[in-house]
């Protein structure tokens, strides 16, 4: 079947991606989802099906403006927060996105906070 346009490209991505990548209590997935106005990050057990942590550039504090700052700060207090629960591990889900700046700056923030990715 014939890809139609980018977004279904970038589905067809992400189901690629996660045949591949599970998260578990010990090792939680990361989902990272980027937008053109928005960041989400999640740390997912997908054995018991819940959100252990959570962040986003949406609500109190929040700037207009995502760049790779913003992702970079959201990226540090996701690690913080997992932390605080005992996490150690995260299996890094980009969710079919490219591996951009923001993208980056997100795992490289994670990584310096201490999470092993």
């Amino acid at each position: 079947m014939k890809v139609k346009n980018k977004k279904e490209y970038r589905v067809r991505r992400h189901l690629r991606l996660r045949n591949k990548v599970k998260g578990t209590a010990d090792r939680p997935r990361l989902s990272v989802n980027v937008s053109n106005r928005h960041i989400n990050i999640q740390c997912i057990d997908d054995v018991a099906a819940r959100t252990l942590v959570a962040a986003s550039s949406k609500g109190k504090g929040a700037s207009g403006v995502v760049n790779a700052e913003v992702a970079a700060e959201l990226g540090r207090k996701v690690a913080e927060m997992a932390k605080e629960q005992g996490i150690e591990q995260v299996v890094f889900d980009r969710g079919g996105f490219k591996f951009g700046q923001r993208m980056k700056a997100v795992a490289d923030a994670i990584r310096a906070a201490g999470l092993h990715v």
